[in-house]
């Protein structure tokens, strides 16, 4: 053992087979520089992107002889382009209500146009002035960001027209083909610029001559937080502010910013994103603020009054205002038959519920399904026999087929209030779920060196534009008309010229765009993985180190990436060890550095290797890591150093570190202490210890996104870890958090086995480096509060380190101005991303709703999951800024005022009665299963690491993943048949009925199965026929069955086949798979299957029915 400066020792464990005699390591107290390939140097302390600087268009053109047809023109183009961002930090944690009057009296920024410029960005939270008179913004936020509704995106107030971006040679940047689609599919190639007329049809000086403008960075402009506008007043019903005191009132606005750390300023960040894009193409999706920049944290009060005041509505434009009906020709085109907004007024067959909802204006007309009201009091069987869809918008059949799929873009109102003050009247929240990355069996990909964007608000061309004629196109969003590329007219899925609106980017509102190196500030990032290994005594106890090193030996061919692809590892218990692996060695060498107070990295440029040229060395390293630290008496866990050890050696380049963790951090920086009381477990009061001790992983993660780097986390504990502390380390950085509780691999086989599975998705599956999404949506509306693992950048740019298929996101929006005079809005996300081979991609998805004017239609095009999963983010945010009381009345409440507002527009109704209309009939079950969930409940024993990781999951989970946490899906499967069957793949699969969540559905005759999402409970009732037993579970009988039972034995039988065919469908249906597990009346685990059984009463929660009856007493009151 050698000693060397700065507490490093260069040396073996007894344990360890590496020979390292007579190397001798020299090393300064300075770290050495390390070395970088081209594009991956390190910046110099003052260094800085270089900023976009983008036009608006100062003056309204004249409309064209089919917008007066239409009977529209598009709006004045006076677009917000506002200076570059400048945030700096609030010395004050609180503000008086007079000052933050006037810091954020500021014009709301909407989805379009706005009136003039803004000059200079403002605070994250302006928006809750106008916010708090509404039911669902008091819901506060702690892990998301909230983003003022006044800030517009960023640009600058120039005249486009005078730069010009140049054409970019097609034989400098050639065209790279790489289909992400199933072959023979109708997408099965992607379509490339090269395919274009030979014979002078495309003029290449036009390709960009609309589409792209730069300037000269000597431009860029600064311009302090508190520049101060006039505020607007807002129309609302004076009803949001009787119940304004029994919802949430408060909003802390986090701006990312860091907790408790006033002065600090986010590093400089890493991007292959061009800013000499228009609006740095998403900012272009993705450049990058200035250095500068200071995350900024506010707390605003929590109530301010406005003066509110209504503006008469105008009568809405027909169809085809902003939208297409796509046909063929252009300069002879009639207008579309006018589609008039659906109103309740035409609504057939509601003649025998007039005199009962008169005030829903639903007279003399048909009533839709989704508009019948359900008595929730005497109706008991309220529950689908199958999954509940997601509804259908009422679109005309072209725009519907059209139209996103729910899986990837759905919003909380399929119809959408023409005003704020119909929202308010309506209780219930406005938002966006997202499922941007999910994977897609079929996707076009389009490779083309013109990429057609509105030159106003950036929306990518898409199925809802219209085309004026043949050369021109009205943006959806902003309705500013824009030139057509002579590149775009050529069609390569039919190879024909001249219908530019049968392309496949007009055709598909899911697409994705191959980006040209206009959209890279350096070469696209390689796929970088760090492995991070807890070797403490605890560790090494718990086992896992096996099936780690077994996935990675397993997937080593498998991780995504290409001949660039680098891999490094570090392991920790009081000291940092890392390991050289560059080639040429015979063996790895491990270098130990002790003095964990001071980190660094002992040498610069062999501890992140090439994964092909250093192959074998990686795998000697996984083959011996499970029995190198056997022996090892080490308790402590010096986390934070090796995390710090880690952010320096992927700073250069950007990254995944995998952090795998099993105990509190005991030693250096971010060293934790047990804040947990076990006998608060089942306490019905105050829940504590929901937010972070330290700011140290908040911060830590923030540094580690501005270099495109995100930290996954694996905690592997037995005892209580801090997760709130720890989580803040991926929340921050774009990772994503896996959570095992009592992990041991011999004495929980469960755990292990679902470590296992979960490894291996998590290594093979696809990924996304130096991300950024944007959201836009038609003007009108704006976007205030963001939940997910992210960090918001701008007003309404996401900065994702890394993107995985498994991650969801939420939005929630307000209506700034009135929507009277469009009948259609949409919504469009667009994700940049670089793959895992290198390529720049553009993943953009368009979601197209109606606008309605009457509340009924509102009620008709609620979404109750995505209302109750938007709700559950916004829980989460007040459970942690608030107290977990305050959020489980919010979501009381919620129920509670949008019932009320239902019945209050129906006359003569019973007050025994509790009507809820057929869109919202599971809303209160919903409600009650989420005040059930491990996330909210009390007065039932729940650890707080327990608690905490189901925060985590509501604030990350995709819908349709979520909804399972919420509510399982229960099936009766020893009686399962072939009449109720699907074929899938050539398999038959039975579909059986979804029974209600209660026991009495439970026979001891029978054999049930829990779908939670992340865990299959198979409970078998004592007299199950033993037939069943035998061929399904492989034992003679229910005495037989052992205690820990995960998985079902293959058996030649019907009844076998039928089974493992319906389970293996339901996991092939979720990215990670669960585990089985058999559930006898004797398991100890009985208990956890029984508390999913939430239409049941438990000694600290109400049955369903009861808790029907408290909504109706308060509705009543």
């Amino acid at each position: 053992m050698v000693n060397i400066s700065r507490g490093i020792n260069y040396s073996v464990l007894p344990q360890l087979p590496f020979n390292l005699s007579g190397t001798v390591l020299c090393l300064c107290p300075m770290q050495s520089q390390m070395q970088f390939s081209a594009g991956y140097g390190s910046h110099l302390p003052n260094y800085s992107a270089p900023s976009g600087h983008y036009s608006q268009v100062p003056h309204k053109a004249a409309a064209s002889h089919l917008d007066n047809q239409y009977r529209a023109s598009y709006y004045p183009n006076y677009y917000s382009a506002p200076a570059q961002n400048v945030m700096t930090s609030v010395g004050s944690n609180v503000l008086n209500a007079q000052e933050s009057q006037q810091l954020y009296n500021s014009t709301p920024h909407t989805g379009g146009s706005s009136d003039r410029p803004v000059q200079g960005a403002i605070s994250s939270a302006s928006y809750l002035h106008m916010s708090a008179q509404q039911s669902y913004s008091a819901f506060d936020n702690h892990y998301s960001t909230s983003v003022s509704s006044s800030v517009a995106s960023q640009g600058f107030p120039l005249n486009s027209d005078h730069y010009a971006m140049p054409m970019v040679s097609g034989a400098m940047y050639p065209n790279v083909s790489y289909p992400a689609v199933a072959a023979g599919g109708v997408y099965g190639q992607t379509f490339t610029s090269q395919n274009l007329p030979a014979v002078g049809q495309l003029k290449e000086t036009n390709a960009f001559s609309s589409q792209s403008t730069s300037v000269p960075h000597s431009l860029q402009q600064h311009v302090p937080v508190g520049h101060n506008k006039t505020l607007p007043t807002v129309s609302s019903a004076q009803s949001v502010q009787d119940k304004l005191s029994r919802n949430l009132t408060g909003s802390v606005a986090k701006y990312g910013g860091y907790v408790n750390n006033q002065a600090s300023s986010a590093p400089a960040p890493l991007s292959s994103s061009s800013d000499d894009e228009e609006e740095d193409e998403e900012d272009e999706e993705a450049g990058w603020f200035s250095p500068c920049f200071h995350p900024l944290k506010l707390f605003l009060p929590l109530r301010q009054s406005i003066t509110l005041t209504h503006q008469p509505s105008k009568a809405s434009k027909p169809f085809g205002y902003g939208y297409p009906a796509l046909q063929p020709g252009y300069q002879n085109a009639t207008p579309p038959t006018p589609v008039q907004p659906s109103n309740p007024g035409h609504h057939p067959g509601v003649n025998q519920l007039s005199s009962s909802l008169g005030g829903l204006n639903l007279q003399h007309s048909q009533q839709p399904e989704s508009l019948r009201p359900v008595n929730l009091t005497h109706d008991r069987n309220i529950l689908p026999v199958s999954s509940v869809p997601a509804p259908v918008p009422n679109l005309n059949s072209d725009l519907r087929k059209l139209n996103c799929s729910p899986d990837s873009f759905r919003c909380t109102l399929t119809n959408i209030p023409q005003t704020q003050a119909l929202l308010n009247k309506a209780k219930l929240p406005l938002g966006l779920l997202l499922h941007p990355f999910r994977d897609l069996t079929q996707l076009p990909v389009i490779t083309s060196s013109t990429i057609v964007r509105c030159r106003s608000c950036r929306t990518y061309i898409n199925p809802f534009v219209s085309f004026i004629d043949q050369r021109r196109w009205k943006c959806n969003l902003c309705y500013r008309v824009n030139d057509v590329p002579e590149e775009f007219m050529y069609n390569p899925l039919t190879r024909s010229y001249g219908e530019p609106h049968k392309r496949p980017e007009v055709q598909n509102s899911t697409v994705e765009f191959i980006a040209s190196s206009d959209y890279m500030l350096r070469p696209p990032q390689p796929a970088v993985y760090l492995f991070v290994l807890d070797v403490s005594h605890n560790a090494v106890e718990a086992g896992y180190l096996t099936i780690v090193c077994q996935s990675l030996l397993e997937n080593l061919d498998k991780l995504p990436g290409d001949s660039r692809t680098r891999i490094g590892f570090i392991t920790f218990d009081s000291t940092v060890q890392f390991y050289n692996l560059q080639e040429g060695l015979s063996q790895p060498q491990m270098l130990i550095v002790s003095d964990i107070d001071d980190i660094f990295l002992p040498t610069p440029d062999s501890l992140l290797v090439n994964l092909h040229e250093s192959k074998e060395l990686i795998k000697d390293l996984l083959n011996a890591l499970p029995n190198m630290f056997t022996n090892t008496r080490e308790t402590h866990s010096a986390l934070g150093p090796a995390l710090q050890a880690a952010f320096k050696l992927m700073s250069p380049t950007g990254g995944r570190i995998s952090v795998f963790q099993t105990q509190l951090p005991s030693l250096g920086a971010g060293l934790l202490h047990s804040r947990e009381d076990p006998n608060q477990r089942s306490s019905t009061k105050v829940v504590q210890h929901l937010g972070p001790a330290t700011d140290f992983y908040k911060k830590l993660a923030l540094d580690c996104s501005g270099q495109q780097t995100a930290v996954d986390l694996f905690l592997l504990s037995s005892q209580y870890s801090d997760l709130a502390s720890l989580a803040c380390m991926s929340k921050y950085s774009a990772g994503c958090i896996y959570y095992y509780p009592s992990f041991h691999r011999s004495h929980n086989p469960a755990q292990a086995e679902k470590l296992q599975k979960d490894l291996k998705r998590y290594l093979t599956r696809k990924i996304g480096f130096e991300a950024v999404m944007r959201i836009r949506c038609t003007k009108g509306l704006s976007i205030h509060t963001f939940h997910g693992n992210f960090f918001v950048r701008s007003t309404d740019l996401l900065s994702l380190a890394n993107v995985n298929p498994d991650a969801g996101f939420a939005v929630q929006m307000s209506i700034e101005e009135s929507l009277t005079d469009t009948s259609l809005v949409c919504f469009q996300t667009a994700l940049l991303y670089t793959s895992s081979k290198g390529e720049r991609r553009i993943r953009v998805h368009t979601l197209c709703l109606p606008v309605v004017s009457s509340l009924s239609d509102v009620y008709a095009g609620a979404d109750v999951q995505a209302v109750v999963c938007l709700l559950a983010n916004m829980a989460v945010d007040r459970s942690v800024s608030s107290s977990l009381a305050d959020a489980r009345d919010a979501l009381v409440n919620a129920v509670v005022d949008s019932l009320a507002a239902y019945m209050s527009t129906a006359s003569n109704l019973q007050q025994s009665m509790l009507i809820a209309p057929n869109s919202l009939k599971l809303f209160p079950l919903y409600i009650l299963a989420l005040l059930k969930q491990k996330a909210f409940r009390t007065g039932t024993s729940t650890r707080l690491d327990d608690r905490v990781y189901a925060m985590c999951q509501m604030k990350s989970q995709p819908l349709v993943h979520l909804m399972k946490m919420i509510h399982p899906n229960l099936y009766r499967i020893d009686k399962l048949t072939d009449e109720s069957t699907i074929h899938v793949n050539d398999r038959v699969v039975p579909q059986p009925p979804l029974q209600k969540l209660t026991a009495e559905k439970l026979t001891r005759e029978g054999a049930f199965l829990m779908d939670c999402g992340s865990i299959f409970y198979l409970w078998i009732g004592k007299n199950c026929d033993n037939n069943f037993i035998k061929d399904v579970l492989g034992y003679p009988n229910y005495a037989s069955v052992p205690q820990k039972m995960t998985q079902l034995p293959e058996v030649d039988a019907p009844s076998s086949e039928r089974t493992r065919s319906f389970i293996s469908w339901l996991r092939d249906s979720r990215p990670l798979s669960p585990v089985l597990q058999v559930i006898k009346d004797e398991n100890p685990a009985k208990t956890d299957f029984f508390q999913h059984l939430i239409e049941d009463r438990t000694e600290a929660a109400f049955s369903y029915y009861e808790f029907l009856l408290n909504i109706q007493q308060q509705i009543c009151k």
